[in-house]
Parts: structure tokens; sequence; C-alpha cells
């Protein structure tokens, strides 16, 4: 009888990115018509621009996001993992991204080498940040660490994840 594997765990998302957790929230991440599944593949020309990212749950209830890239600057030798992509706050349940407060501007993938893994991981807050002063930022994008950005900000495990594998496309072949 076959097991299921979770495909975080086979991605490696978990284990290198965050812990284990259990997904308890539901999350939809397209870019245009893309729909993003674990382990598929984008473009970087068709992510140019920040994902629609679509999250279940109550109103009341607040988010954070975070999308970075694990496999900085090359999948072989990750010197920079992680690299930062993008971080939102105060994301209200049952709505999208544009809700809430982006405080690390979208950068879109950008693989020098080899195929990259883009990991979005949501997290459910406990409280509103206040704008800029309570977001403990990093002073650059790469060496990013989501388990110690999730520690410092109180946010526990995550409550959904996604990752998508991008790779650098040929200059004539591009979209």
């Amino acid at each position: 009888m076959a097991s299921y594997v979770d495909p975080l765990v086979v991605g490696r998302v978990i284990g290198e990115v965050v812990d284990l957790f259990v997904p308890t929230m539901s999350m939809s991440v397209s870019y245009g018509t893309k729909h993003v599944n674990n382990g598929c593949d984008v473009k970087p020309s068709m992510a140019i621009n920040p994902p629609t990212v679509q999250i279940a749950g109550r109103r009341a209830d607040l988010y954070t996001l975070v999308m970075t890239d694990p496999d900085a600057p090359s999948p072989s030798d990750p010197t920079m993992r992680e690299w930062l992509h993008w971080v939102v706050v105060n994301i209200p349940g049952g709505t999208d991204t544009s809700h809430g407060e982006e405080v690390v501007a979208y950068m879109g993938p950008r693989p020098p080498v080899g195929i990259h893994r883009y990991a979005l991981v949501l997290f459910q807050q406990k409280s509103r940040f206040s704008t800029g002063a309570g977001v403990a930022l990093p002073a650059s994008r790469a060496n990013f660490n989501t388990r110690t950005f999730a520690a410092r900000h109180d946010l526990g495990l995550p409550v959904a994840a996604v990752y998508f594998n991008a790779q650098k496309e040929p200059a004539n072949r591009r979209r």
C-alpha cells in the first residue's frame, strides 16, 4: 500500500525553510491564469508581478505571508539561503494580499543558475503589526531565515505553504 508523502517534505521546504506543520488554512496562489501547485514550474517572465494570493479564514484574523528562495544563489551552493522575495503583514482572513500591508516589496524570481524553489509561507498573527516599527526587517534580502522571523514575531508554525520551481529562461525564448 502506497503512503502519502507531503510534497513540502519531498521538496525539502519542510526541513530547510520551515519545521514540520499541519496546514490548517486554505491558500490559493496564482500568477495570472497559472495556478501554483507544490513543485510546479513557473517561468520567471510570468512572475514579474506579485501573485494573487487568496486566503481563507475569518476577516477578524490576520495573516503574514513570506516568500523566499532557499536555493540562492545556486541549488548546489545556497550560500545566501534564504533570499527574501516578499513580506506582507496584516492580511485579513477571507481576502488576498492586496488587503494587507507590504513591508518588503515583491521581487520576482531571478534564478541565475539551476532550478530554484520559491516558497510562499502563511502564518496566522496573534495581533496586528503596527506598520513599520512593528515588523523587524532584515538589512539585506540575503540570508533571511523564515524560522527566525516567525519566532521573533511570535507567529508560531505556518498555517499554509506552497512552493514552485523556476529556472533561468533562455534570452531568446522569454514568455
